[in-house]
């Protein structure tokens, strides 16, 4: 059975590098004959979190936006792929805000086994991703059955196509790639 990936593409701005690292991915992966869906956050219409807990109850949450149907299509995925610029060391509110409304998934029998984070940065410090990382990873641990399965960073790049030529594109090909192998271990 195809592998189902689904990229969670946080950046505000369309053909922003860690878009463009996340196509990366999603190529490599498409070739190890996998199934791809890139989600644009930007594209969505989704709001905070309200803590209610109510779906921890029904299973899903009772704000009626898009935040919901990306929860669904994250809960039926193989493997999740995070993709962020890094803003004062950590994701970007997007993609914070979708990790918060995905909240329904915790309590249910999600699919997903393992996840990526794809970040890039104005920054060139290996530093100024661990806090992203940290979230991520933090986000993952809440999953029993998910695995953080590794960071791929874009350091030096801030404006949109600066990440052109950057040895994490190939990085997050390869990634992509490996999927296959992947399957073929389980």
């Amino acid at each position: 059975m195809d592998k189902r990936v689904l990229i969670v593409s946080s950046s505000p701005r369309k053909g922003g590098n860690s878009e463009t690292l996340a196509q990366s991915f999603a190529k490599g992966a498409r070739e190890a004959g996998c199934q791809v869906e890139t989600i644009c956050l930007r594209e969505k219409n989704y709001g905070f979190c309200k803590g209610c807990m109510a779906c921890l109850q029904s299973g899903r949450c009772v704000i009626p936006d898009d935040g919901v149907e990306v929860a669904a299509r994250m809960h039926d995925a193989d493997v999740l792929v995070f993709a962020t610029p890094v803003y004062y060391y950590s994701v970007s509110g997007q993609l914070k805000t979708m990790l918060d409304r995905a909240n329904p998934l915790y309590d249910s029998d999600y699919r997903f086994t393992s996840a990526y984070l794809l970040a890039a940065a104005a920054e060139d410090d290996p530093h100024a991703v661990e806090g992203a990382e940290q979230t991520i990873r933090g986000w993952v641990d809440c999953f029993d059955r998910c695995t953080f399965a590794g960071t791929i960073f874009a350091g030096g790049v801030n404006q949109v196509g600066e990440i052109a030529g950057h040895p994490a594109l190939d990085m997050a090909y390869q990634a992509g790639k490996a999927l296959k192998n992947e399957e073929e271990n389980v």
